[in-house]
């Protein structure tokens, strides 16, 4: 069934099926998966054979997102969306309409990088970012201040913040990267290590006011997301 015009599918929960009950008292329960079929899973997925060099797998755990009905008609568009910082810094998230233009939204969020490259190499991540549904509220990009939960645990803050002048000279650097993951080259590397950055193409999908998700998508168009990010006004 589907809740604010996304298909909320808990059936890729963990194998022994158990619940860790809300994530917080909005009621947030953790993480979505794709409304697709489901498909044959090939040997090398995309990502993890891409981040493979980058770190070691680690264990994940899943949980289910809350269900209900909505009559706001979900939207879908494509964007280019850029996961770039140090490796022992914290990791931005950049979405761009156009990989020319200036990010519609940048958010900084309060974990090592090499933590969430850990994530991505096990094989497939939920980040869920929450806040507070307030009155007289606007765009859901407006909000300053998220918690962050990735692939059911809570991990820490996230911060919206503007676009300062390293930010872009990161998105020039790979404005012409359609689809990768690497280490960029800096002048000079400082005690948080690498510069690392994945950049690809994803399906923004707008549920409604309070809730959208970002779907990474496979070269192949096959199988599920293996990175969705989730905005939530709980």
């Amino acid at each position: 069934m589907a809740a604010d015009g996304i298909d909320w599918n808990s059936s890729h929960r963990a194998s022994d099926g158990s619940h860790e009950g809300s994530a917080t008292a909005g009621g947030m329960m953790g993480f979505v998966s794709m409304g697709k079929p489901n498909k044959p899973k090939k040997k090398g997925r995309f990502l993890r054979s891409i981040l493979r060099g980058f770190a070691a797998p680690i264990a994940c755990r899943w949980r289910s997102m809350p269900r209900g009905p909505s009559h706001f008609p979900t939207i879908k568009s494509t964007v280019t969306g850029t996961l770039f910082g140090y490796r022992k810094g914290h990791v931005h998230f950049a979405v761009q309409e156009d990989p020319r233009c200036l990010p519609v939204l940048l958010i900084e969020l309060a974990t090592p990088t090499n933590s969430v490259v850990k994530e991505m190499a096990s094989g497939l991540v939920r980040m869920a970012l929450e806040c507070e549904r307030r009155p007289n509220r606007g765009s859901i990009f407006e909000e300053s201040i998220w918690t962050l939960y990735c692939n059911g645990r809570k991990t820490g803050y996230a911060m919206r913040r503007s676009c300062c002048e390293s930010d872009l000279r990161i998105l020039n650097m790979v404005q012409a990267v359609s689809m990768g993951a690497g280490v960029l080259p800096t002048e000079e590397e400082g005690r948080d290590g690498e510069l690392m950055y994945m950049r690809a193409r994803f399906e923004r999908v707008m549920g409604s006011r309070d809730c959208e998700a970002f779907y990474m998508m496979n070269p192949d168009g096959a199988g599920e997301p293996e990175l969705s990010i989730f905005l939530l006004r709980v």
